[in-house]
């Protein structure tokens, strides 16, 4: 158009037309321009955007790395102390174990009391006790009995009746001592005094009795070799404790020993012998009866007063007879 009214000779028509075209194209050029600065706006908002999204999820996912290293970290401590714990248990269970095994074959070997003074101080001191009952037991012609039987059968059977006696003294709080070949001793009255009484001794050694009484029937009936017995008692001041070190042994010492084990060989088969100061202690119990035997010759002791002692009928028969 500027042109055209510049041809013409119309300048000032061709200037307007020219200031309008311009005024039209930068305003165009304007448009142009805000258009292309609000997509880059935009495009840099996005890319803002997108960044910090990233950004957020990079975080969240190291985020959620370390709580999964977290917790991985805590199921595996757990799991150790669990797997710890457990095998400690296990080995403080087995080693328990092993102490009560090991103090359940001490205790069958002395005393609680000693087997206690033995672990703490390690040794156990000789005590001298003024009143205690022994008493011993002996098979009569146990070589004879022994030969007609296996060596199988015969400790078979002095297991038989040497557990039956361990059953009888433990119920009445008696201490064993030891067996010595066909020989049972036991003692009342250590190492606590007050464990057991004469009487209960005498008692245990009437139950022995019955035991062997009822025992000889039966292999009698069945036509096996059988075994007799003899039972002396006596009571006095002893001195108790171990000695050594090697395979050692809760014993007793004393010519109260002795005395006691010539009551067993002055005594008779199926009976009870007891000596004077048993006798003395024992008298007045009422289910005991007495037969006084005098002066008996025992092996290097000279004369000795001895009594057989039975259980009145109403208490023998709670011992079989």
């Amino acid at each position: 158009m500027d042109s055209i009214a510049i041809a013409l000779g119309d300048y000032r028509s061709a200037y307007d037309h020219r200031a309008e075209y311009i005024a039209i194209r930068d305003s165009m050029n304007l448009t142009s321009a805000a258009a292309n600065l609000q997509r880059i706006e935009n495009n840099y908002k996005e890319d803002a955007a997108n960044a910090l999204r990233r950004l957020e999820d990079e975080a969240a996912a190291n985020l959620l790395q370390k709580e999964r290293t977290r917790r991985n970290f805590l199921f595996a401590a757990g799991l150790v102390a669990v797997v710890f714990g457990a095998i400690s248990y296990r080995q403080r269970k087995r080693t328990q174990q092993a102490l009560r095994r090991s103090d359940e074959l001490l205790l069958n070997i002395l005393p609680e009391e000693v087997a206690e003074e033995l672990k703490s101080k390690g040794h156990a001191d000789a005590k001298h006790f003024d009143n205690v009952t022994i008493l011993f037991t002996d098979f009569k012609g146990f070589t004879s009995v022994a030969e007609q039987l296996s060596p199988t059968e015969l400790v078979e059977e002095l297991n038989t009746c040497f557990k039956a006696f361990d059953h009888i003294i433990t119920a009445r709080g008696i201490e064993k001592i030891k067996t010595i070949g066909d020989a049972y001793m036991c003692a009342g009255g250590l190492p606590v005094p007050a464990s057991s009484t004469p009487a209960g001794v005498v008692h245990a050694a009437l139950e022995m009795q019955a035991f062997m009484i009822a025992r000889k029937k039966e292999r009698d009936a069945l036509g096996k070799p059988t075994f007799e017995m003899r039972v002396g008692i006596h009571t006095g001041p002893v001195v108790a404790g171990i000695v050594g070190v090697k395979k050692f042994a809760y014993d007793i010492w004393g010519d109260t020993v002795n005395t006691a084990s010539r009551m067993e060989s002055s005594g008779e088969v199926g009976q009870v012998n007891i000596s004077e100061s048993t006798y003395a202690l024992v008298k007045d119990e009422p289910g005991l009866a007495f037969t006084p035997r005098g002066k008996v010759q025992a092996k290097g002791k000279g004369e000795l007063e001895m009594y057989f002692v039975t259980g009145k009928p109403a208490v023998a028969k709670g011992y079989g007879g």
